[in-house]
């Protein structure tokens, strides 16, 4: 093998001055500046009658050409300025035995539709923005779920589901990282630098609050900033089914609401957990991870508890839960084996439960419960699981053809019918019963969804995306 041969270039002198900052820069008080001829020539794109080259290594050929013939420049592609998120994937070209084959149907849920081409957030040219709280605002603003930060992106907001750029210049290391000193704290600084990410929440000078993640990307920092809405919405506004509001008076039990990341399931449980708060003289204890939504003084006592900062973890929270009297238990995520089993032992000793899973039906739920257990104990989880569920809510959030976003369900009731199912093994059963069970309150994902196509909410086309069971769909439209 050849040795790579890179062109000289005059333009370029060599750089003597102090290392180059690593994502930890934040973190100390280096005062780091590139020379202008380095920053020139060496991070900005070239243009493109100047565009640098190299060249790969070439193996000797039989012929013994000279690596000169053989070389093969790479031009160095010119960057957009304000790059607009709005290309498509370059797709792999399938082999001959691939085209021959009858298409897969997909078996996810929910199929990603892009936004309209040089589609931006209009009216919002904040180029000079000077913290990250001008940019949590420009969220609020434009009624935004999420705030991207990245290097080498513009400002990137989530509005009804589309990822659109702020008009703005790409965001440099030296940029991101000021925007994340403004909020971190010391604690979390350091935090950040041993585990290289961290969940926090944060309230912002409007009053609003984010649930905030903070990571590394290829050595560089980035974050994810999602809005939590200052007002609990109620269990109507939403549009939920009401029978949600009868799983609020269950004495004891596990309720669980899942969905894939972004389908408002944190948006539905606080909505529920409102409902205990005005309603009823009950002692309400949370686990988060972080504190999301903020339930003010009511009828209830809640108690809000924050991993990492009230509490030491989530296992360690469950435990103490037992002995701190509680009437309402909400465990913000189920994401371990050790966390379920606690989970489930908390419903069995006379607790209302609510958590959360990140599953797309009801049936699936079950399994992904169960198989986080080793075989030997999966019988035994199988009998107590049964025995302690009461309900299971599987959701998505759908555009809608007015605009906005609305929450469509798949609604699972525990029957003795069902209770007997996952005992023995047979959940694959739980889908049929729920479509033959509308008249205790159960839905299907197919039937929410016809009942949006036939108030004109959605369209056909929209309502197939969101589920792969096509023939279903069909089926229940041609009934009266």
């Amino acid at each position: 093998m050849q040795n790579t041969v890179l062109p000289q270039n005059n333009n370029v002198r060599e750089y003597s001055g102090p290392p180059l900052p690593r994502s930890n820069a934040l973190f100390n008080d280096i005062d780091y500046q590139l020379s202008t001829d380095f920053r020139d020539a060496v991070l900005q794109p070239s243009s493109a009658g100047n565009a640098s080259t190299q060249t790969l290594d070439t193996p000797p050929s039989a012929n013994d050409v000279s690596v000169a013939q053989t070389q093969q420049p790479i031009t160095q592609p010119t960057l957009p300025e304000n790059p607009q998120l709005n290309y498509t994937p370059i797709q792999p070209v399938p082999s001959q035995s691939e085209q021959s084959q009858p298409p897969v149907t997909p078996q996810v849920s929910q199929v990603y539709k892009p936004a309209q081409e040089n589609k931006v957030i209009l009216g919002s040219n904040i180029t000079n923005f000077n913290s990250i709280n001008d940019l949590l605002s420009l969220a609020v603003d434009k009624g935004a779920s999420d705030l991207h930060i990245s290097v080498g992106y513009p400002p990137l907001l989530r509005i009804n589901g589309d990822l659109l750029p702020v008009p703005s210049q790409v965001l440099t290391q030296e940029k991101v990282s000021q925007l994340f000193t403004e909020i971190l704290q010391e604690n979390q600084k350091k935090q950040l630098m041993n585990y290289l990410d961290i969940d926090f929440s944060y309230t912002h000078t409007t009053g609003n609050r984010f649930r905030i993640n903070i990571f590394h990307k290829q050595g560089q920092l980035a974050g994810a900033f999602r809005l939590i809405p200052s007002k609990i919405r109620t269990i109507t506004d939403l549009g939920m089914p009401s029978i949600l509001q009868d799983f609020t008076t269950v004495a004891n039990g596990l309720v669980l609401i899942t969905g894939p990341t972004g389908s408002g399931k944190s948006t539905t449980i606080a909505s529920v957990i409102q409902e205990i708060n005005l309603t009823q003289a009950r002692h309400i204890i949370t686990i988060e991870d972080p504190v999301e939504y903020l339930f003010p003084r009511a009828k209830a006592l809640v108690n809000q508890r924050e991993v990492g900062k009230d509490v030491r973890s989530w296992t360690r929270g469950l435990r103490e839960i037992l002995r701190e009297d509680p009437d309402v238990v909400l465990v913000g995520e189920m994401r371990d084996y050790e966390t379920i089993a606690l989970t489930i032992t908390a419903a069995e000793t006379g607790h209302l439960v609510f958590s959360t899973l990140h599953t797309n039906s009801a049936s699936q739920t079950i399994d992904r419960i169960i198989d986080v257990f080793p075989d030997v104990q999966q019988a035994q989880i199988r009998a107590q699981l049964a025995n302690v569920i009461h309900a299971v809510v599987s959701q998505r959030l759908i555009p809608l053809k007015s605009g906005g976003r609305k929450a469509v369900c798949e609604i699972m009731i525990a029957t003795p019918a069902i209770r007997n199912a996952i005992r023995e093994k047979k959940t694959y059963q739980i889908d049929n019963m729920i479509q033959t069970s509308s008249e205790l309150g159960m839905i299907s994902l197919e039937k929410s969804l016809v009942n949006l196509i036939r108030s004109g909410e959605i369209t056909l086309d929209e309502a197939q995306a969101y589920t792969v069971k096509h023939n279903d769909l069909i089926s229940l439209l041609k009934q009266n």
